[in-house]
């Protein structure tokens, strides 16, 4: 497509940018906070140098304005619960005591006090803390964090524009508070919380904001007639506002839907809207509301959640089309650059020309400045970007990396036998009691153990070439030898070989499999100071050789107990990497499924008897609408039959989920067909075995009864307090006993208390049974 110039320059911006840091500063000093090693002060400074770089690098890149308040200690979600007052009372102390302290104690808990509860953003791999709402809850404003931010930027001599969660996203993304009825409805507060905004806003002006976005990505949702209107309710009344900034309401991950007409309507001055997940469908709403005249329209044309180089002719055809549908048009990422990592250029271990396919979130502010450059200027005035994009996407799709006829072909011959167990439950289920031998309430882990200090660093020898393959192999079996001791000691029923091999339950497999490239600087947040680093599925999948299968049989030579064989499974491959764009995720699924399939069966052959296949991102990775998720889920969860449906009937297969909503999802839960399922249930109070029983769910399932995700150790009686509360809905013949989550992110201390007491609890749990 040829642009001429336009009338008027288009202006560039992001929603939000990489906390970190480049070495992941703000994680390292967060952590040293914790451990006392780094004062309060010590750690502010560190935020306010790793803010202020991040403004000056999108500044120097050309972007006319740049957001403020998206940098968060540890959640941008629990910021808002924080500026709006809704402190839960259990942590009102704590915050008032050290703002600071009491803000970490809401997302980690203490020793006496339970954290918030955590979950997935929208269909992302990131985690908020969900805000605990009740009739009774009282809003009060608290903007000094964004009006400071909102000063340093300017200080800078930067136009910023403060970033907030919306008031009907934030209601819709809350809970009822413990104690309140399940179906309070914490939209039913959006009157109540309005003002709080209104005063928030009016401070912001006061302190010389020009524009403020609100984000509302809840509204790309499927959303009910009265959830609309209380969206065109609250617009309303903050349009209306007249000692108030002007009003940027951003929505993306998603179309907007019927969404956007009551947004076109609103008083306010400029909607965001993805243009990267479905275009189209954005692209056609707009037209069918005539536009967004007299408003500012930011595109948001480059993707923000993936990593490959943008279309830059196909997103300038794009704005082309949206230059006569708004009075503005602005070029922005689809969402916030959050999602992906900071730098591509520091990745020297990926070779030069695949590096180019590459945009991070410095090279795709690049890509925004130059779309906004073409558009402003016309194609010629970018006449060099274009020709070099067009080689770097003819690069990609000409790769041998990208097409493997032979995996292409095995994934073309499956049948539907293929992702069928051979026997259905109730057969495999007698199968494997006679096989197994396991006691009534059966205990086990999900997986990982600590990962301590010196298994990091033991890998990081290894990597320098500090030490040689001989020396850390034996670290390993060091490591693998004392849990299984440790487990064996406890009263663990089915054991673990701990993972100390493994750096990421994905990218562990992906650098195994053909196809995938690993970085090493690409972190992205998951939740708090939890960070991970994709790997990228950048081609056709297969698996050159067995990856787990040589560390799982070592482990069972040390016990007589079973010990799991530990997969990661097809979906969660995909939504824990940055996966392929150039064709249909089900047939990456596939692809990855069959690659599975074969360690699977390799682990069986070797003497493995249980086996888990972890897809904790099945429900994350559900559409967001709902009339794509039956298509999703078909595809899905065949992908996990496939990798387990060539077992024998006693070889157990378990999978694993956990920090996401499952209620919706149960059904599907139920297709997989697994044998056990082991979920995410403290902090929710065992809805998930609710769910389950209201459905039927006619396998075995193991609800945790310890949260992995606070350092706090449950004790004996509040462990067995959950199961009894788990067997309100699960039999006991069909309930397991475990924690949430892996345990790596924990220390040994709280992990050995912690399981010493899951232990007890279920032994004091089948005392109770047998007796009565």
């Amino acid at each position: 497509m040829t642009i001429k110039s336009a009338d008027a320059a288009a202006r560039t911006t992001v929603y939000g940018y990489p906390r970190q840091g480049p070495d992941r500063e703000l994680k390292k000093a967060i952590e040293g906070y914790w451990k006392g090693r780094v004062t309060a002060d010590a750690l502010k400074a560190t935020a306010a140098g790793l803010r202020a770089d991040n403004w000056r690098q999108l500044a120097e890149a050309g972007l006319h304005e740049v957001p403020t308040g998206d940098f968060s200690y540890y959640d941008h979600v629990l910021d808002a619960t924080v500026m709006v007052g809704a402190i839960p009372e259990r942590h009102r102390a704590a915050v008032e005591a050290d703002a600071l302290d009491g803000h970490f104690a809401m997302a980690r808990g203490t020793q006496e006090v339970a954290p918030l509860e955590m979950t997935k953003w929208f269909d992302t791999n990131y985690h908020y803390l969900v805000p605990e709402l009740g009739p009774d809850t009282v809003f009060t404003a608290d903007s000094a964090r964004q009006v400071a931010e909102l000063a340093e930027a300017r200080a800078l001599g930067l136009s910023a524009r403060p970033v907030l969660v919306g008031p009907v996203t934030y209601l819709l993304l809350a809970k009822p508070a413990p104690g309140v009825a399940a179906d309070f409805e914490p939209l039913s507060l959006l009157d109540r919380l309005l003002p709080v905004y209104a005063e928030v806003l009016a401070d912001l002006r006061a302190a010389g904001a020009e524009w403020v976005q609100l984000d509302e990505p809840a509204l790309v949702q499927d959303r009910t007639p009265a959830e609309l209107d209380a969206a065109a309710r609250a617009y309303q009344g903050l349009g209306a506002l007249t000692e108030r900034p002007k009003l940027l309401v951003a929505s993306y991950f998603d179309r907007l839907g019927d969404a956007l007409p009551v947004l076109a309507k609103a008083p306010v001055e400029g909607l965001a809207l993805d243009f990267t997940e479905s275009a189209a469908a954005n692209l056609d709403a707009l037209a069918a509301v005539g536009g967004l005249p007299g408003k500012r329209l930011v595109a948001g044309v480059v993707d923000g959640r993936n990593i490959w180089v943008n279309d830059l002719e196909k997103s300038l055809s794009t704005l082309g089309t949206l230059l006569g549908l708004a009075d503005r048009v602005d070029v922005s990422a689809s969402c916030s650059l959050l999602h992906v990592p900071l730098d591509a250029s520091t990745e020297h271990d990926i070779e030069p020309q695949i590096r180019r396919w590459l945009a991070f979130a410095r090279q795709k502010t690049d890509e925004i400045v130059t779309l906004a450059k073409g558009l402003s200027h016309g194609t010629d005035a970018i006449a060099a970007e274009l020709s070099a994009n067009r080689a770097d996407l003819a690069s990609r799709a000409d790769s041998p990396i990208t097409h493997d006829p032979a995996v292409r072909a095995r994934a073309a011959a499956v049948t539907d036998a293929d992702a069928r167990r051979s026997q259905p439950y109730a057969e495999r289920s007698a199968a494997q009691r006679a096989h197994l031998g396991l006691p009534l309430l059966p205990t086990t882990t999900i997986g990982s153990f600590p990962q301590t200090g010196e298994l990091r660093s033991a890998r990081a020898d290894l990597r320098t070439g500090r030490i040689g393959t001989p020396e850390y192999e034996e670290r390993i079996r060091a490591e693998i030898r004392e849990v299984i001791a440790f487990q064996e000691k406890t009263g663990l029923d089915v054991l673990v070989h701990g993972e100390a091999e493994r750096n990421d339950m994905v990218q562990y497999f992906a650098e195994q499999l053909t196809g995938c490239l690993a970085t090493r600087h690409g972190w992205v947040q998951s939740y708090g100071t939890r960070y991970v680093r994709p790997p990228v599925l950048a081609g056709d999948i297969s698996r050159p050789e067995p990856m787990t299968v040589r560390w799982t049989t070592y482990a069972q030579s040390l016990t007589d107990r079973p010990v799991k064989g530990m997969l990661t499974g097809p979906v969660t491959m995909l939504a824990w990497s940055f996966v392929r764009d150039d064709q249909p995720l089900a047939e990456t699924a596939r692809q990855v499924a069959l690659a599975l399939r074969d360690e699977v069966e390799d682990l069986e052959t070797a003497g493995t008897s249980v086996i888990q296949v972890d897809e904790p991102a099945l429900r994350e990775t559900l559409p967001l609408r709902a009339d794509e998720r039956e298509a999703y889920l078909a595809w899905a969860t065949e992908a996990f039959r496939l990798s387990t449906g060539g077992v024998r009937p006693d070889t157990q297969i378990h999978t694993h989920m956990c920090y996401a909503e499952f209620g919706d999802i149960v059904r599907a839960i139920d297709d997989l067909d697994a044998d056990v399922i082991s979920l995410e249930a403290a902090r929710s109070h065992m809805q998930i075995a609710r769910e389950l029983a209201a459905h039927g769910y006619p396998r075995e399932a193991g609800p945790g009864v310890y949260d992995i995700h606070s350092p706090r150790v449950p004790g004996n009686e509040e462990a067995a307090e959950l199961l009894r509360t788990g067997l309100e809905a699960i039999p006991a013949e069909r309930l397991w006993v475990n924690p949430d989550c892996g345990l790596k992110t924990r220390g040994w201390p709280e992990t050995r208390a912690s399981l010493e007491n899951l232990v007890a609890a279920a032994r004091t749990v089948r005392e109770e049974l047998s007796a009565s």
